[in-house]
């Protein structure tokens, strides 16, 4: 693999290690975070911290953001201090983020007009994924640029797709987030049901696992809510995002989302009291109180 100078700005749960397993593989990384312990745990690990977003881009070939929100990927881009102003003609940038699809391809349009290579690439995984470099990665762009993107792409990710043109990979992240909210939504009813049958849980979710009801979010999630440890792999205040972004996309594309609507008025209620850190299996705790549990 060639070695590159890559920038990655947004050092947060899943940046962080994301930008340590590019700098195991063997590049120059440099990060850039709002908060300067991230940018410390970065230098510990072998990367190069930066004092800004224009300090750490401009020498770099590959920029990767890895922000909130759709206002934060622009802020992180845009202005005089920003991505577009600051990194070379020809840098490839990559927006890890999960932001609205028709933010995605408004800013490639603009990352375009700047003489960089865009690429939106969202990721799926949780943050073990990230840890574990095995992330989902849906890309949107050109082919040519993912092309150019896929070695780099292949050391955070292990499914690694190009899904089509600008926006692309943020509609299909979507898409994602509203199936893994429904099941885990359907999980916490189960384990709530079998909770109050006294049913050997553990023994359950083992069976249950390796039949049709198997899933990554029963995988990953179920013990979490059956130990009540729903500390932050994916916040709750991230999902109520995302859901955002599927009910508005799926209401400008005339589809009827049911069952998601429902998962989204429950994470935005506990979104709304005060339980937005809680990592997204925190649903269990919502779908407990309805049940007259704790």
């Amino acid at each position: 693999m060639s070695k590159q100078n890559i920038a990655v700005i947004g050092l947060g749960i899943m940046g962080l290690p994301m930008a340590k397993n590019l700098v195991n593989a063997g590049h120059h990384v440099t990060g850039f975070n709002l908060s300067q312990d991230a940018i410390d745990k970065l230098i510990a690990e072998g990367g190069h911290g930066a004092t800004s977003i224009a300090d750490a881009v401009k020498e770099a070939d590959v920029v990767i953001t890895m922000v909130p929100d759709s206002p934060d990927v622009r802020g992180a881009v845009t202005g005089d201090d920003g991505v577009f102003a600051n990194a070379k003609k020809g840098t490839l940038w990559i927006d890890a983020s999960s932001i609205r699809p028709d933010v995605a391809a408004e800013l490639a349009g603009e990352a375009r007009e700047a003489g960089l290579r865009a690429l939106d690439a969202p990721v799926s995984g949780g943050e073990q994924g990230a840890i574990d470099g095995v992330l989902s990665i849906m890309v949107g762009g050109e082919a040519a640029d993912f092309a150019a993107a896929e070695e780099i792409l292949n050391v955070v990710g292990k499914t690694v797709v190009h899904v089509g043109p600008a926006g692309s990979g943020q509609t299909v992240k979507a898409a994602n987030q509203l199936i893994v909210a429904v099941n885990i939504g359907v999980l916490a009813e189960a384990i709530a049901f079998l909770e109050a049958y006294g049913v050997d849980t553990d023994a359950a979710l083992k069976v249950l696992g390796g039949g049709l009801a198997g899933s990554k979010v029963l995988d990953q999630k179920g013990q979490k809510m059956l130990d009540r440890n729903f500390d932050p792999g994916f916040r709750l205040a991230l999902h109520h995002k995302d859901m955002g972004i599927v009910t508005s996309a799926a209401r400008e594309a005339g589809v009827a989302t049911p069952l998601g609507a429902v998962v989204a008025q429950l994470v935005a209620s506990l979104v709304n009291t005060g339980d937005g850190g809680l990592d997204h299996s925190g649903l269990f705790k919502l779908i407990n109180q309805l049940s007259g549990k704790k």
